[in-house]
């Protein structure tokens, strides 16, 4: 760890150090007069300066670990109210991207786990599968709740929000993790999603794993327009999609695991009502659904 000396205590270290060892000099020639005993004494009075020096920085490391420690706390309090309020600003602006937000996050948790992730990893991808759309409160809620083909120039706008949501997080000190979410949830395994077009493992894998998880939530929940899909079919898109759309080995993952994942939720008592329950009938989806649901993302890319 970089230990940083503050001006005032390296200058009071010299003058310590100076008077120690300009007094420690005086006190042995005036009172040692044997040559052996005074080679004793100095290398015992060396020593405990080497130990002063150690003790001194010790504390100085202990003391900066506790003061980087607390401006964490207050960076990580920061953006946990930045999120609070881009959160309720979007279940006020769009209501239904506040539904069932405790059931993605303990679905992304849980798919996380399997293909390997913890610590603060996993806690930042629950923040990142929350703030994923973020980047929709800069489009015109016209284009997001479209439910007509949209036009290229609407397209164009609509498939900006990516970007302009890691940015938005970006500026405001939100880890790596979570900004990645938000950038690449849209990619696609075989390239043609979007904004940057990445392929395969370029995609973050945190990103591939909130896209199971936000096209299985988007495909499986009611909406004010149009029922959930029966969840066997939202199961059988998602092992059709697998190496085309995503991640061959997370969908596996996901696929073979979703009943100890979807009993997890029900155990953290995350309500499943209106998942998969009702035919869909077929209504306009808002361009928000479209834009990872039925219809195939290719040639898309910046």
């Amino acid at each position: 760890m970089k230990i940083t000396i503050r001006p005032r205590v390296a200058m009071a270290y010299v003058v310590l150090a100076t008077v120690w060892l300009g007094l420690s000099n005086s006190v042995m020639e005036a009172f040692i007069h044997d040559r052996e005993l005074m080679l004793i004494v100095a290398t015992i009075k060396d020593w405990l300066f080497v130990l002063g020096t150690i003790v001194a920085l010790s504390w100085m490391a202990t003391h900066d670990r506790r003061q980087e420690s607390s401006t964490n706390h207050a960076l990580r309090d920061d953006r946990e109210r930045v999120a609070t309020v881009l959160l309720s600003t979007m279940q006020i602006s769009r209501m239904n991207w506040g539904d069932n937000s405790g059931r993605v996050t303990h679905m992304v948790e849980g798919l996380a786990r399997l293909a390997g992730l913890r610590g603060k990893t996993l806690h930042d991808m629950k923040t990142g599968a929350l703030l994923r759309d973020v980047g929709h409160l800069a489009i015109p809620q016209a284009h997001v709740e479209k439910r007509v083909r949209l036009t290229p120039s609407e397209t164009t706008q609509m498939r900006r929000h990516p970007r302009i949501g890691s940015q938005l997080l970006e500026d405001a000190g939100f880890s790596p993790t979570v900004t990645d979410i938000v950038h690449a949830h849209h990619e696609r395994w075989d390239g043609f999603g979007y904004p940057r077009g990445l392929v395969a493992e370029a995609i973050p894998l945190a990103a591939r794993v909130v896209s199971i998880v936000d096209v299985w939530h988007a495909l499986g929940s009611d909406r004010e327009h149009r029922s959930g899909w029966p969840e066997a079919e939202v199961l059988s898109y998602l092992r059709e999609g697998a190496g085309s759309q995503f991640d061959p080995e997370l969908t596996a993952l996901f696929l073979t695991h979703y009943d100890v994942l979807k009993a997890g939720a029900a155990q953290a008592n995350i309500s499943m009502k209106g998942f998969g329950r009702r035919h869909s009938e077929h209504l306009p989806q808002p361009a928000c659904d479209r834009d990872f649901a039925a219809e195939p993302l290719s040639g898309v890319g910046t």
